[in-house]
């Protein structure tokens, strides 16, 4: 009761100290005064793989700068969820920084091995090929671009909903820095800092920087069987980037990253009875659990590239880039949240990957400019999940408990040709046409076995055993109008096609299922857009425009079902299919106004249809009773913030905010007790930028504490229900010192 009423206390206070901020003039300041801006500027972005200027780009991207980051108080890129348009991402279950992410409706909620993502996260140009760690903090940025739609023609394979690219900070010329301080509620404390600059002076030519950051709270709720924390988060991470540089014509970058999460279990809520464990009624708590397994839900992920830029000519400049990354993670996921073994998993995943790449950019100031590219990418990923399922009511067995142990490794090796080009048709009309050829085999082993106790040493069954290879081919190619009305005003038209490859169930039950044992097909969607960008009002306002029209075919489903057991009895099971095609189209709003220099609105509204045309079950077409996944049919976002100078020198600068979506189904079962209905979330935050040097900000999310579920397990053989849900109300303040 007492940290409720702290809460409420300090969400006054943010939202409180506003108007001190509006009575706050500009007089008299030394320096032209930061707030003076009467127009927008617009960030440049990279996303067609060479820099160009936001608002010049017919894509539907939005970016976000460091800056903005911090006066929204970003921590993770989950955080970035309502100020997308139709941008839906969150911790998977069960874990603090595995990824979900869907944009436009698609995407996949399923981090197992052998199912890949249907949205691409970068890191510094490198695919993050597993969502195991890839819910990445926010630290030492320069910017994340998020584009929506299908990016198969530059990006390729896994970018069927979209693609998120998180740009670490450069190497500057002269020495930079910070260093911060955050502390909080829950015991909030966050500790960052980065240097970056020459080494050996200004002729040495080799450039370094190393960023840190420490980020550790106490746990929204607590195991009450154990009493121990759970929903913290425990995490330390750190870059390293050093270049050298041989004129301005040629360079080499190497870039190691390090994020190692030991944050606790997550907590969860029992949303019904469990007839299997009556002794244990549902909690009160959204967070609160009595799971007996050990608190380990532990994620280590390490990375390291090579870049090499060469501009050779003044007209053709090539980028080469070479990188591993490796992931590992151990996680006990109690689905049932008691203390009883009912269903108990202890899951182990490793992951590796390989990947080059090779640019060629062309742009000799006429009318033709574009890239070209060749890419080759190898990763194994596998693990190993061990099963513990039990029904008390039933007699003891040789299948209750029931013990399962998946094992495996799936293999990716993927070769692509990618090309995409402008021409400048007319002073205002221009061409953008590209294609991607992509040739990927998925190589798969499985071994599922039944084990007579949970030591897993005496098998009494296999449910499969296979060494399997499939071969994917795919061409995504990419046509656009884009026309300048005016120097202000662009319209464009956009058509494309994204791509996932197929692959295999690594859960498969040959015996039980036997079609479980086959490939599952690479799924596609063609994509229409037209869209306008527009600087209207002397640049006072941005304003971008977007509908969409999406044919999905060969959806990719992971379903949670059951299967019969010798016995008679039920267990689980973990299906894996193409469920059929669907249509999904939306209209998407963005803008930006600064009313006078002091003031800025800004936000998003978002409209989205996503409707089966083909689902088929058992033979039959059920299409007229299925819901599309994490596809809120309306979103939105507003964000109104307050700027002035102080008679000091300083700066200040308050925000408020508000996010809202309506209902949405987050699992494929469709449970409706899962289902999370329409809820808002009111944000605010105050920065004092004291000089050049100093800055201290107090930031508030979820104000209301609202509560509302982001994902949940139905698996009714054994009697589960539980729901994951969102933050609770958080509330920091941080000190910063830049140099």
């Amino acid at each position: 009761m007492k940290r409720k009423h702290l809460s409420l206390a300090i969400g006054c206070v943010l939202l409180s100290s506003m108007p001190m901020a509006w009575a706050q003039d500009s007089t008299g300041a030394s320096q032209p005064p930061a707030t003076s801006a009467t127009t927008l500027d617009s960030v440049k972005v990279t996303a067609r793989k060479r820099e160009e200027t936001l608002q010049d780009v017919p894509v539907a991207v939005t970016a976000f700068t460091a800056e903005t980051l911090d006066q929204m108080g970003i921590d993770d890129i989950g955080e970035l969820d309502a100020q997308v348009p139709n941008l839906t991402i969150y911790a998977a279950r069960g874990s603090t920084s595995t990824v979900t992410a869907y944009i436009r409706g698609v995407g996949q909620a399923d981090p197992l091995w052998g199912v890949d993502p249907g949205v691409g996260i970068y890191l510094d140009d490198v695919y993050i090929a597993r969502p195991q760690g890839a819910l990445l903090d926010v630290f030492d940025v320069e910017r994340i671009e998020v584009l929506r739609g299908p990016q198969g023609t530059l990006y390729g394979k896994n970018t069927i909903g979209g693609a998120i690219k998180y740009i670490s900070r450069g190497l500057p010329q002269e020495t930079t820095g910070f260093a911060s301080v955050t502390v909080g509620n829950y015991n909030q404390l966050d500790v960052k800092a980065a240097l970056g600059g020459e080494i050996g002076g200004k002729d040495s030519g080799l450039r370094g920087r190393v960023s840190v950051a420490s980020m550790n709270r106490d746990g929204f709720g607590e195991n009450t069987y154990t009493d121990q924390d759970v929903s913290d988060k425990e995490i330390n991470a750190a870059r390293f980037q050093l270049g050298a540089y041989a004129g301005d014509d040629l360079d080499i970058q190497f870039a190691f990253d390090y994020m190692d999460d030991q944050s606790g279990v997550r907590g969860a809520k029992m949303l019904a009875p469990n007839p299997l464990a009556p002794a244990y009624p549902p909690t009160e708590d959204r967070y609160d659990i009595r799971s007996g397994m050990k608190n380990i839900n532990d994620t280590e992920m390490k990375g390291a590239s090579a870049t090499v830029n060469w501009r050779a000519t003044d007209n053709w400049a090539f980028k080469y880039i070479i990188a591993k990354r490796e992931s590992d993670t151990e996680t006990n996921i109690d689905f049932d949240t008691t203390p009883l073994p009912l269903v108990d998993v202890r899951a182990f995943y490793s992951d590796s990957q390989v990947s080059q790449e090779l640019q060629a950019n062309f742009d000799g100031g006429g009318r033709a400019r574009g890239v070209m590219g060749l890419y080759w990418f190898n990763g194994d990923a596998g693990g190993q999940v061990l099963n513990y399922f039990s029904n008390p009511l039933l007699p003891p067995a040789l299948t209750n408990p029931l013990f399962g142990d998946t094992q495996g490794v799936v293999n990716t090796e993927s070769i692509a040709l990618y090309a995409d080009w402008t021409f400048d048709l007319t002073d205002r009309l221009k061409l953008d046409v590209g294609a991607r050829y992509t040739d990927e085999d998925k190589h798969a082993i499985a071994l599922n076995r039944f084990y007579t106790n949970n030591q897993y040493t005496t098998s009494w069954g296999t449910a499969a055993n296979f060494d399997k290879t499939v071969n994917f081919k795919n061409v995504s190619p990419k046509v656009s109008l884009d026309y300048q009305i005016t120097p202000d005003i662009m319209v464009y038209g956009l058509a494309s096609r994204g791509f996932k490859s197929g692959g295999y169930n690594i859960r498969a039950n040959t015996t039980a299922v036997p079609r479980s044992g086959e490939p599952f097909d690479d799924e596609k969607v063609d994509s229409f857009e037209v869209g306008s960008k527009m600087s209207l009002l002397d640049q006072r306002m941005f304003l971008n425009l977007a509908y969409f029209y999406n044919k999905y075919e060969d959806i990719q489903l992971s379903v949670f079902t059951s299967y019969t057991l010798p016995n008679g009895s039920q267990s689980f099971f973990g299906d894996f299919t193409n469920a059929g095609k669907g249509t999904v189209q939306g209209v998407e709003v963005e803008y930006q106004f600064l009313p006078t220099q002091n003031w800025l609105i800004s936000g998003n509204l978002a409209w989205l249809d996503a409707e089966y045309d083909e689902f088929i079950t058992s033979g039959v077409n059920v299409a007229d009773t299925q819901y599309f996944t994490n596809a809120p049919e309306f979103s939105g976002a507003v964000n109104v913030e307050y700027r002035t100078d102080l008679a000091n020198g300083g700066r200040l600068s308050a925000r408020v905010g508000y996010s809202y979506q309506s209902e949405v189904w987050p699992t494929t079962d469709l449970s409706p007790v899962i289902k999370q209905e329409g809820y808002g979330l009111a944000n605010a935050g105050v920065i004092w930028k004291v000089n050049d040097a100093w800055s201290l900000s107090l930031q508030g999310s979820n104000l209301t504490d609202e509560e509302y579920r982001t994902t949940g397990y139905n698996i009714p053989a054994y009697g589960v229900l539980t729901g994951f849900y969102g933050t609770p109300r958080q509330y920091s303040l941080t000190a910063r010192y830049d140099f």
